[in-house]
């Protein structure tokens, strides 16, 4: 079956509404919107009235009063949000981003040795699969949440699945519950980041939008050379769940002014008038099947099931006395797949609201720019999963200092995006950086890799290779985000970015899968080969901890063992994944010719 674009592979068109990019440079966006638009033909909630306002104006609460309550008060809030309370939030926005970046920065550091003392180490792709899944999947949700009850009550939300994420790691004593952990805290991260996203959407031109991402994403450039040495403090000293525990404290602390100053603009655009709530009259039943619809919680819970088992079982094979023939195994595969059936028939035939707006991929650059995250965060999941394992053991480096190769990228790439925002203000073009510098380079950084990522390499080829692939990847990011922010109606932004989010999420998911079927598969059999007679009794240990890998004194024969394996292991990995870029380089050449500094928006509160 041929995939129908709307309006065909040329010409600009906008996402759910058949006019061109001209007709589109005239839509103002002063107003946050809903995520799947308005259907004035389904129950609204709570559903919210004019107080006394008239007028023919965009913002007019007589004409969008058909609008979720969430929505409409958002956008009665930006009518009365002054210029010292913009660079307030912008101000604590960049704080919040400063304590997330920390605070996951030690968490992921935490969590090899975390996993490790359950002498699970190879569980570290699991644990990504499992907290890269669900954040995505529930992002739409969490969109629709705000939609219904406001942004403020969104971000305690937010921040509130972090924290109690924070507080399960603290206390947990299994490598399950530190999973269920991860998956808590992950999900309110990637919600946190999604509010802040929206709200500069909301507020921000676009010509100047790729800039504020980069600003508020900044924080990285400091917290990189911080967080190394809090890790290495916490693992020498009070131990990883006190670092948790720390952190479980700090994030709430942060992010609660943010959220005061939402509810405070919130309170006054309702105190002014321009909103009234008409209470819904629907009781404790009615809501939950309400919401449940509203949500489609049935959907929700098909794809993170069936999605769930079906990847699970590449990663958990390995564990199997029988491997691929266990029963565990083949049950995941059949009922996973079982699921994924039906959550399509479900979509397709029975829910009465669809959790992802289909009908928004029908835009050739918005399913061109899907694909080109999918298969970059495939990719991306595949070689870098076991990048700081590898760096402790073959490199033989400090915790600090392997961090610091961990985020090589981060730092090349933050600083890269701010450089590339700038450009974009005063060039426009999307398309043809992302063509010709974003994926080569970042072709060449993977590639040079598997040359250079092995035991008798020096480092410095290997942070080389970093800087590539920082300087493509803030090209693309940044690309891909303001692309289908570029091609939206305002009104559909939180659509499109919630459902980049989960496109990412299942990238990342999909290539965690791939890095930990090959590595179970592939790195015990290196370990056999490469490993010196008297050490192959101690394989099932050395396989399953890294604190046993980096216990063997470098130069032993046991140690260069190890190394040779990981070298073996990751230069196959390195393959993979330097081939699915080529996915990543047809989609970013099927996108559409676009100038952002060519579309002309904004009727409303803007930063600037």
């Amino acid at each position: 079956m041929g995939l129908k674009f709307r309006g065909g592979l040329i010409g600009p068109k906008n996402i759910g509404h058949d006019v061109t990019l001209e007709e589109k440079q005239n839509d103002t966006e002063g107003q946050p919107q809903g995520v799947l638009g308005t259907d004035n033909n389904k129950e609204l909630d709570p559903t919210v009235q004019p107080a006394g306002a008239t007028g023919s104006s965009t913002s007019s609460v007589e004409e969008k009063k058909d609008l979720q309550f969430g929505v409409q008060v958002a956008e009665a809030t930006l009518q009365v949000w002054t210029r010292e309370h913009l660079i307030a939030a912008y101000i604590m926005m960049w704080l919040i981003n400063f304590v997330n970046a920390f605070a996951s920065g030690v968490a992921g550091t935490l969590t090899t040795y975390a996993v490790s003392s359950y002498s699970s180490h190879s569980l570290v792709s699991t644990t990504s699969i499992i907290s890269g899944l669900i954040p995505g999947l529930t992002k739409l949700a969490y969109a629709k949440y705000m939609d219904n009850f406001g942004r403020p009550q969104g971000l305690l939300l937010a921040v509130s699945f972090m924290t109690i994420g924070l507080v399960m790691f603290a206390g947990c004593n299994n490598v399950e519950t530190y999973c269920a952990a991860a998956v808590f805290y992950y999900t309110g991260y990637s919600w946190l980041d999604f509010t802040i996203t929206i709200f500069i959407a909301d507020t921000s031109k676009l010509r100047n939008r790729a800039f504020s991402i980069a600003y508020i994403s900044s924080p990285w450039l400091i917290t990189t050379w911080v967080y190394g040495y809090a890790c290495d403090s916490i693992l020498d000293g009070m131990g990883w769940r006190w670092g948790y525990g720390i952190l479980a404290i700090v994030v709430p602390v942060v992010c609660a002014p943010l959220g005061a100053l939402f509810y405070w603009n919130q309170r006054k655009a309702i105190k002014a008038g321009l909103v009234h709530v008409k209470p819904h009259g629907r009781g404790v039943i009615q809501n939950i099947v309400f919401y449940g619809r509203e949500f489609d919680i049935i959907g929700i819970l098909l794809a993170a099931a069936g999605i769930g088992l079906f990847l699970l079982a590449f990663s958990l094979y390995s564990y199997q006395t029988e491997q691929w023939k266990a029963p565990l195994i083949i049950c995941f595969f059949i009922f996973g797949g079982l699921l994924i059936i039906c959550f399509v028939v479900w979509e397709k035939y029975f829910a009465p609201i669809t959790f992802i707006p289909w009908y928004l991929i029908k835009n050739r650059t918005i399913f061109f720019t899907y694909s080109m995250m999918a298969s970059i965060y495939t990719a991306w999941y595949v070689w870098d999963n076991y990048l700081y394992s590898f760096c402790i053991v073959v490199y033989n480096l400090s915790v600090p200092h392997a961090t610091y190769m961990g985020n090589v990228y981060t730092m090349g790439s933050t600083f890269w995006a701010i450089i590339f925002g700038i450009f974009l203000r005063y060039n426009g073009r999307l398309k043809w950086p992302a063509v010709f510098f974003g994926v080569p380079i970042t072709v060449l950084g993977v590639g040079l890799m598997i040359k250079f990522r092995q035991p008798d390499v020096n480092i410095g080829y290997v942070v080389m290779c970093l800087i590539f692939i920082a300087f493509g990847g803030g090209t693309l990011v940044i690309c891909e985000q303001m692309t289908v922010m570029a091609v939206s109606k305002h009104k559909n932004i939180p659509a499109v970015l919630a459902m980049e989010g989960m496109v990412a999420a299942m990238g990342q998911s999909i290539g965690s899968t791939i890095a930990a079927a090959m590595w179970t598969s592939i790195f015990p059999k290196k370990l056999a080969e490469f490993l010196p007679a008297d050490a192959q009794s101690s394989l099932s240990d050395i396989y399953g901890s890294i604190d046993v890998q980096s216990s063997y004194a470098v130069g032993t024969p046991t140690r260069t063992g190890i190394e040779n394996a990981y070298g073996a292991t990751q230069r196959l990995m390195l393959i993979t994944a330097t081939c699915m870029y080529a996915t990543t380089w047809f989609s970013t050449f099927m996108w559409e010719n676009i100038n952002v500094k060519e579309i002309n928006q904004f009727d409303g509160a803007v930063m600037w």
